[in-house]
Parts: C-alpha cells; structure tokens; sequence
C-alpha cells in the first residue's frame, strides 16, 4: 500500500509543478505586456487609451457584430478578446479621423488584432452575414505578427 501511496504523492507533486508552470506563464506574459515600451507606455496602456478615446463611438449594431465575432473564444477569456479587439478597432477608427466605428473599421480592426488561425471563423461569418470579404483581403493575406512592427505605416497606405 504504501508503494501506491508513494506513486501517488509523486504524481501529484508533479501535476502540481506543471499547474504552476502554466499559471506562470500566463502570469509572465501578463507582466510582459505591463513593461513600459520605448515611449512610455506599455501595451494595455495604450489598450486602455484607445478603449477611453473610443467608447463614445460604438453604435449599438457594430457592439452585436464584436459580440458575434468574439463568441467562439471561451467564455473565460472572453472579456479579455473582446477588450483587445475592441481597443484595436478604436485605434484604428482614431487614426482614420473617424466619427463613428463603422463595420468597415470593425472588420478591419478584428483583422489587426487577431492571430490568422482565426481568420477562417471570421471569413465563415461574413459569409454568413452577406458581407463581401473581398476589400478585406490586403489585411487577411498577413499574419498577426506582420502588424506588430510598422502596422500603421503600411496600413495608412492602403
């Protein structure tokens, strides 16, 4: 018996490392994006302006069109996918001079903020929503990590 016991006390020592290896390292990417960038800000700062400057702006149909496009991330993380694409789209309609987010700034700007595995889901609901992809296809044809470095200076372009 107490060879099972031992087994026991071994194995969960080790599932225990490996739930505080995963919660370190969320915890370690959270910290990261908390660093202070080379002006002074760090990236929630700058997701917490964007999301300020850009509240008055949200219409109430382009509010049901995020809820629709964040729906497939889990709920648990929802609340934090909804914020950065969000903020995204905020900073994208404040760089166009924009009144109002529009759903050709919502589109665009969930295409900025979003890893390209996603944009297979995104594709599929504008198909379903009758929305023409095609003036969209410059922003699918990059990744993610394409934007991270001189996003603006390339997007302002097109």
């Amino acid at each position: 018996m107490s060879v099972i016991f031992d087994y026991l006390i071994i194995a969960w020592g080790f599932i225990m490392i490996g739930l505080m290896g995963i919660g370190g390292f969320f915890m370690f990417r959270k910290f990261l994006k908390r660093l202070p960038k080379e002006d002074g800000k760090s990236m929630m700062d700058w997701e917490e302006y964007y999301m300020e400057q850009s509240k008055h702006m949200w219409e109430d149909d382009e509010k049901k069109l995020l809820e629709e496009l964040v729906s497939p991330v889990p709920e648990l993380f929802r609340d934090v996918a909804r914020h950065k694409i969000a903020s995204k789209i905020g900073e994208v309609a404040l760089n166009k001079n924009m009144e109002k987010i529009n759903q050709d700034v919502l589109i665009q700007g969930y295409i900025l903020a979003t890893p390209k595995r996603d944009h297979k889901f995104l594709r599929n609901k504008l198909d379903q929503k009758n929305i023409d992809v095609r003036p969209y296809e410059q922003f699918f044809d990059q990744s993610q990590s394409d934007y991270s470095v001189e996003w603006e200076e390339r997007y302002k372009k097109n």
